[in-house]
């Protein structure tokens, strides 16, 4: 299996049609009909449902697709890593939800890049689940992670601060002018909550006895999208506090209130290219100095 091979599975999957895909590839339709034929040989799966309009992908296909991507993911950044100059230069990728501690990291990258000015940052943005995920796959390098998290595999720098728990409400809601939010004025209402179970169990906690009035409809893993279900008036959102602004909600904060910490992480025992190895140092150094 060559990556140049999965390129060529990936194009048809997206185009859904060989010819294009082959047109795009710049290569002839047969030759690229042979190399998927042989795909499916060597996985002893069909890959492709076939008629005269499109093809598209089986489920061993899509099961396909999705490791293909980040094989080919993983080859790309691979080859980046090894195309580095005697100084430190190359991609570093870094994971972060959508949290407060990513104004701190964003200076640090800032300093780094001042002193390492050849090196450049890659910046994938998602809750800490999938950022954990894609560190064990080789597609980041290191995670902005909110906890709780578990972080036994990992190196970590702590950051500083916390951050803040409330709810995003339409600016004309009642619980405006209160200031604050408490479980007794949200139990039972819409409310629009983190998907990753570890937060949930946080949430559950602070909700206390009302947790069983838990009115649930929607759950995200960014933030942005709820906001506009807020808007459009499909419920409370229940969220960190971001240092931004969206015109029509008000971001209230929770009483009593509620704060979890952030790490940065990275993998134990692992070889990075020396971009990366010089980025996770500097955040050590600089973290341990502000702490």
């Amino acid at each position: 299996m060559e990556i140049r091979v999965l390129n060529y599975f990936l194009m048809v999957a997206r185009e859904e049609n060989i010819t294009k895909a082959a047109n795009l590839l710049h290569i002839t339709q047969p030759t690229l009909s042979r190399q998927l034929m042989q795909l499916e040989e060597e996985f002893g799966v069909k890959l492709f449902m076939r008629n005269s309009h499109k093809v598209t992908l089986t489920e061993d296909g899509l099961l396909l697709k999705r490791r293909a991507q980040e094989l080919v993911s993983l080859a790309e950044k691979t080859k980046k890593e090894m195309i580095h100059e005697k100084d430190i230069a190359g991609e570093i990728a870094i994971g972060s939800g959508e949290m407060m501690g990513m104004s701190v990291l964003a200076g640090i990258m800032d300093e780094f890049r001042q002193k390492y000015p050849k090196a450049h940052f890659d910046v994938y943005s998602g809750n800490a689940d999938g950022i954990k995920e894609r560190i064990e796959n080789g597609l980041l390098d290191a995670g902005l992670l909110l906890e709780p998290v578990d972080i036994s595999k990992y190196e970590f720098a702590r950051m500083p601060g916390k951050e803040q728990w409330g709810v995003v409400v339409k600016e004309d809601s009642s619980l405006v002018e209160k200031g604050f939010v408490t479980p007794d004025d949200i139990a039972g209402l819409p409310l629009i909550t983190a998907k990753r179970a570890m937060v949930q169990d946080e949430l559950h906690s602070w909700f206390g006895e009302t947790a069983d009035q838990l009115n649930i409809v929607s759950t995200y893993n960014l933030m942005y999208n709820s906001i506009m279900q807020v808007k459009r008036g499909m419920g409370i959102l229940l969220c960190l506090k971001l240092d931004v602004q969206s015109e029509g909600v008000k971001f209230i904060p929770l009483s009593p209130t509620l704060e979890l910490g952030s790490v940065l992480v990275w993998k134990k025992n692992q070889i990075f290219s020396p971009a990366v190895e010089a980025f996770t140092q500097f955040c050590s150094q600089y973290l341990k100095g502000i702490s």
